[in-house]
């Protein structure tokens, strides 16, 4: 068992195979059979006008990534009304949507003015209606803001459609590997190259404000532990110990780093005070224990040890005593906390492979929520809705997303090849 857990995490550290970053272009991989239907009318703009991003388009694609949406196809729709007033609801009922958006956009003083309204068709009411404006360039955060207080409006649930993924690329072979840190919109788009690198990079993790990443470089020929600034680019190393220093995992407070660290023999889990460097460690065991996580309330870690014969998920309370939290199966890893802390979502290793899963803890039961095979680094959007994670497609490394009910999925093919280990932004405010 020992040896399978070397291997575990010797192929934490594999490099990837090859991949020439680009945007990523979304696929549905599984809609939901409950999912609401709502209709998103293009939005009316000047004649002649014509803007860089179809707003309509983009909330339309949000709703229906969520899981919890059926959009109605444009080919479908038999009427374009631009306002709250211009809605004929007998129209929309015939089509079955429960829920109609209407807007309109133009330019004024150099900056796009966008008037967007929620119609409950049932109820024949107006739910929400708001102004915003935004640049040309901004279009797209502008059109995740309003899905973001369309799906709030109808769920009760926060949007997260305007926040952010991490991830990590390669490019190249054998020996001529390039690396790359890239942040991106929630949907794949926009994205940007945060650090480039001949060694590689792994295990992204965001800090609580959504300013600053943390992540391992082997730039120096050894792993090491950085922190970097993603607007400016200034960084720090915050550890280079011999031997292991992997998996950094902020604290909710953004205070402290949890990591794992082989400077004392076996890789055990330490807790860094960012501020002091001063390090508390937390396991003392001849286990492997890695890839932590916090608690939501900050008062215990969760992470992965093999001290009971095969990668399973433990719970640590700070200054108390380790708990066992998974039986199923003998292969249970990354776990990953809801944010409200009542689920663990993490890879699960059974016969059909590896996968994503979300284990209650009230009632110890595990699900399986995606339905591919080689799955993992899994990563939870701030509202809970939705996992994240690394699988393959067709020989090549893309980026999956499954609701946290499992009853949706859809994915975030690269253009070219590999991407691997994703993380969720928190909300950005």
């Amino acid at each position: 068992m020992k040896a399978l857990m070397t291997t575990w995490l010797v192929a934490m550290l594999v490099t990837f195979a090859s991949l020439a970053q680009a945007d990523l272009t979304i696929e549905i991989t599984r809609g939901s059979e409950r999912a609401t239907p709502i209709a998103v009318v293009p939005f009316e703009s000047p004649e002649g006008e014509r803007l860089p991003q179809d707003v309509a388009q983009i909330v339309s694609d949000d709703l229906e990534r969520s899981g919890y949406f059926d959009p109605l196809a444009r080919e479908e729709m038999f009427a374009t009304p631009s306002s709250g007033e211009a809605v004929k609801f007998g129209d929309w009922r015939a089509l079955d949507s429960r829920y109609l958006v209407v807007g309109q956009t133009r330019r004024e003083a150099g900056r796009v003015e966008i008037r967007y309204e929620l119609m409950d068709v049932h109820g024949e009411s107006r739910m929400l209606g708001e102004v915003i404006t935004a640049s040309e360039s901004q279009l797209r955060g502008a059109a995740h803001r309003i899905s973001d207080k369309i799906f709030e409006a109808i769920t009760g649930i926060r949007g997260a459609f305007s926040t952010r993924i991490a991830y990590v690329t390669a490019s190249g072979v054998a020996d001529d590997m390039r690396f790359g840190l890239y942040v991106a919109d929630a949907d794949g788009r926009n994205s940007q190259q945060v650090l480039t690198s001949d060694e590689p990079i792994m295990s992204p993790a965001w800090s609580p404000d959504g300013k600053k990443l943390a992540y391992v470089s082997f730039e120096t020929g050894r792993p090491a532990i950085y922190i970097q600034e993603i607007a400016s680019g200034r960084r720090v190393r915050a550890t280079s110990f011999e031997g292991l220093n992997s998996a950094p995992s902020w604290s909710p407070d953004g205070r402290r780093l949890a990591m794992s660290l082989s400077k004392d023999g076996q890789p055990e889990i330490y807790v860094m005070d960012i501020a002091t460097r001063n390090l508390t460690r937390i396991t003392h065991s001849s286990s492997i224990e890695t890839e932590p996580s916090w608690h939501p309330s900050g008062d215990s870690l969760l992470y992965t040890s093999d001290r009971s014969g095969g990668p399973q998920l433990y719970r640590h309370p700070l200054g108390g005593e380790p708990e066992r939290l998974t039986f199923t199966g003998g292969y249970n890893a990354r776990g990953r906390y809801a944010p409200d802390g009542d689920a663990v979502f993490l890879i699960h290793g059974g016969e059909r492979g590896y996968q994503v899963a979300r284990l209650d803890l009230e009632s110890d039961r595990l699900i399986t929520l995606s339905e591919s095979h080689q799955d993992e680094s899994p990563s939870v959007a701030p509202n809970g809705t939705m996992v994240i994670f690394a699988t393959q497609q067709g020989g090549s490394g893309v980026l999956g997303a499954v609701t946290a009910d499992g009853r949706a999925s859809f994915r975030l093919p690269a253009a070219q090849g590999e991407v691997r280990e994703p993380a969720w932004s928190p909300f950005l405010d």
